[in-house]
């Protein structure tokens, strides 16, 4: 049946194959518009000896990413999604991979399949800032807990979550975009391995967007000349936050200025700049 205010909209009581998951159609249309398949199935690298198969590593990674969307984060989730009428149109495919398809799936990873991610997730942003024309960049870098369960290798004890888990190094842009990933022992530093973590990233983000500024910024556990070192290196602004101790309150007193005319019931945030050297840096 038709309806008279609009002709485009037709009612039908026949019921059919119904979804819940509906929106799951806006996250696969912006896939297509970057492309995701062709890029996947160009740059992931697997150890696969599979001489038959009947999904391929990209279209199982892509229905693993609108399980998480849809909130069936499980690998099991997907035994009775196997016939969900919409992941099957979304996919285009009669089934979908099922749960003992995707643990192979993750079988075939190797370190190098990891860092093929990467360069996945790079290409993807890539696109987004051609679409964008962003004149600047900021590259957030944190750490971040992972919560681990059972006698996971690695694993450390977290006093602040109160949790077993992984310390993961995160950078992420001014947009929220996860730009990159590296996992660490549960009992990493905030700050190590930031070197060798930083470094790629800034030179790619350099030769793609080689017109745009770049800041870096980090909170205070990331206060160490490795990565002041790494930005002067590549030519980048870097603002990160220092832990507040009686040298820097020293610093910081003598721009305070009182007199009889000051109004202590106003508020006001006053900015200077001074040389500072803590003693395990090489450098002020």
């Amino acid at each position: 049946m038709a309806l008279n205010f609009n002709k485009n909209i037709l009612v039908s009581h026949t019921g059919g194959q119904l979804s819940s998951d509906g929106g799951l159609t806006l996250c696969v249309e912006l896939m297509a518009k970057f492309q995701f398949t062709i890029l996947a199935d160009k740059l992931l690298r697997f150890n696969d000896q599979r001489r038959y198969c009947q999904h391929s590593n990209s279209s199982i990674l892509k229905q693993l990413i609108l399980q998480i969307i849809a909130g069936y984060s499980a690998d099991s989730a997907a035994t009775f999604l196997e016939k969900e009428p919409l992941f099957k149109l979304l996919l285009d495919k009669p089934s979908l991979a099922s749960q003992a398809t995707i643990s192979r799936f993750w079988q075939r990873f190797d370190k190098d399949s990891v860092s093929t991610l990467q360069t996945l997730n790079e290409a993807l942003i890539d696109r987004v800032r051609l679409l964008t024309n962003q004149t600047a960049t900021i590259i957030d870098i944190d750490s971040t807990h992972s919560d681990t369960y059972g006698k996971q290798e690695a694993t450390n004890y977290n006093a602040h979550y109160g949790t077993e888990g992984y310390h993961p190094l995160l950078a992420t842009d001014q947009d929220g975009n996860l730009l990159k990933a590296v996992l660490r022992p549960g009992n990493a530093y905030t700050s190590k391995d930031v070197k060798a973590f930083l470094t790629p990233l800034l030179k790619h983000y350099q030769t793609q967007l080689p017109t745009t500024d770049i800041l870096v910024r980090g909170d205070s556990g990331f206060a160490t000349p490795e990565v002041y070192d790494v930005c002067e290196a590549k030519d980048v602004f870097y603002i990160i936050r220092l832990k507040r101790n009686r040298k820097l309150q020293n610093l910081a007193e003598k721009f305070v200025k009182i007199n009889d005319q000051t109004q202590w019931q106003e508020e006001e945030t006053h900015y200077y700049s001074e040389i500072y050297q803590s003693a395990s840096w090489p450098k002020p």
